[in-house]
């Protein structure tokens, strides 16, 4: 299962590469490359139902759960009801 961000849904991307080498040229040999998106494992309390949950989160999620409360934020994201 790819990795993915629980309150934000990110996950990575194909992006291309781009060679500085052959940037005036027309010809690009590089191929795609995975784009990892900054996913960490947490264990984060839920203070309204007294327990920890452990969670696969972007830092953007993080900075989400942090400025809206850990429960509220689960909640809007479907992770718990």
């Amino acid at each position: 299962m790819a990795k993915t961000c629980a309150i934000t849904g990110k996950s990575g991307q194909m992006g291309g590469g781009y060679s500085n080498s052959t940037r005036a040229t027309q010809f690009n040999p590089t191929g795609k490359r995975r784009r990892k998106a900054n996913i960490q494992k947490k264990r984060i309390f839920v203070p309204e139902l007294k327990k920890h949950i452990t969670l696969q989160v972007s830092s953007r999620g993080l900075k989400t759960i942090q400025k809206n409360g850990a429960h509220s934020a689960l909640t809007k994201a479907g992770v718990i009801k």
